[in-house]
């Protein structure tokens, strides 16, 4: 049987919003990755117009909540510079109006998605969403 619905957990990170060039971005919740095997990043990116903006998320990890590191690259599947948009003429579907997503294979017990950044006041929505799937016990509370 295929049964994605009972067996996956999803946790908004950072709240639909449009963001600018504030210099922080959004920072996105801390996710307990406890009682899951796999972890996936969701970047969601609206209708964006400008051609100079370039969106870019960095994704952390950590045992504590307090010591909150960058992911190195061995530990995800795929970039964090391919879940962003670069600079260039706007396609729906390629690089406005898309989702993206970034896979984590680390050990850590926390994620986080610690900025989501412009270089352009484009007011652009964005969100991110990390999705916890393979649960050690399901069907998983929706």
């Amino acid at each position: 049987m295929f049964d994605l619905h009972n067996n996956i957990k999803r946790v908004r990170s950072i709240s639909p919003i449009a963001i600018g060039t504030t210099g922080t971005g959004q920072a996105g919740k801390i996710v307990d990755t406890q009682g899951y095997e796999a972890v996936e990043f969701e970047f969601d990116y609206g209708a964006i117009t400008a051609t100079a903006a370039v969106f870019t998320p960095v994704v952390k990890h950590g045992d504590a909540t307090g010591s909150m590191t960058s992911i190195a690259d061995s530990d995800l599947i795929g970039t964090e510079a391919n879940a962003g948009i670069a600079a260039g003429a706007r396609t729906s579907g390629v690089n406005r109006n898309v989702s993206k997503r970034l896979g984590y294979k680390g050990g850590k017990r926390y994620v986080q998605v610690s900025k989501l950044s412009s270089t352009a006041t484009a007011g652009t929505p964005v969100s991110a969403t990390v999705l916890l799937a393979v649960p050690r016990h399901a069907p998983v509370a929706t």
